[in-house]
């Protein structure tokens, strides 16, 4: 521990500047860090205990939040993040998040990030970044989300795709092999995140089309970043095989569209 907190590894947009302060993070606070604590403060409100409730703003533009202990798997993925039982608790706690979340108010007035958000909209409020780094297990269970920077109003299908981009992965074998276990079955694992959520046979008809729309919209992101010289973006991309991978993950999907479509329902 240093006079700045221990400082917390994982994820890419605030990197370097989040500190653990006795039980509280510190952290950056979103543009819409008033609606967000809103909306985490509803959701313990109604009995979700699995997102950190919110502790203080300050002047300077940081917040707090309690911190959650456990486990956070960070890349190269370990193998006990990718089993099979780990995948289907977190379809699991996605959708306690979701139905807890539908009892929620939104702030509809609030400038929530277009980032990753659902393009068609809704009513449930997508964390739209459960990246294993965004995960807290214990004992091997997906037991907490935390990392709601970019979480914004739209469907629950499309929260989902985000999910399953992530864990199943939704990626070329070669795109694959560089952050997760060998032989990973991206439809197999698709199906068990469905079955973990309960996800109804007709989103299910859905799921591998909005996967393809969510990989667009994630794309976008990602060309945002790098035109305006982020260099954590820049690296990663030069780290993960430039644009032709994006071209490769885009052509995999649409080509195995009616593989995926078949594990889920079959």
């Amino acid at each position: 521990m240093t006079a700045e907190g221990e400082a917390l590894v994982g994820g890419m947009a605030n990197a370097g500047a989040v500190f653990l302060r006795g039980e509280l993070v510190d952290r950056p606070a979103p543009r819409h860090a008033r609606a967000l604590r809103a909306y985490l403060r509803g959701l313990k409100a109604h009995g979700f205990d699995a997102a950190p409730a919110p502790a203080g703003l300050t002047a300077d533009g940081r917040e707090q939040l309690t911190f959650i202990p456990g486990d956070v798997a960070l890349p190269p993925f370990p193998d006990w993040a990718m089993t099979g039982s780990a995948l289907a608790s977190v379809g699991s706690l996605l959708r306690r998040l979701h139905e807890t979340g539908a009892a929620v108010a939104v702030d509809t007035r609030a400038e929530w990030p277009p980032d990753l958000a659902d393009p068609e909209g809704g009513t449930t409020v997508c964390h739209n970044d459960v990246c294993p780094d965004n995960v807290v297990f214990r004992d091997g269970r997906a037991t907490a989300l935390i990392d709601f920077d970019l979480a914004a109003p739209g469907r629950p299908l499309w929260d989902i795709a985000m999910t399953a981009r992530y864990w199943a992965p939704m990626l070329d074998p070669v795109s694959a092999a560089a952050l997760y276990p060998p032989g990973l079955d991206a439809a197999a694992r698709l199906r068990i995140l469905a079955d973990g959520y309960g996800l109804a046979a007709e989103d299910r008809v859905e799921l591998p089309g909005v996967i393809e729309q969510a990989t667009e919209v994630c794309r976008a992101f990602v060309a945002r970043r790098v035109a305006d010289g982020d260099p954590v973006y820049l690296r990663a991309l030069d780290e993960r095989g430039g644009w032709e991978r994006w071209d490769r993950v885009q052509t995999w999907l649409a080509n195995h569209r009616r593989t995926f479509t078949a594990a889920l329902l079959d």
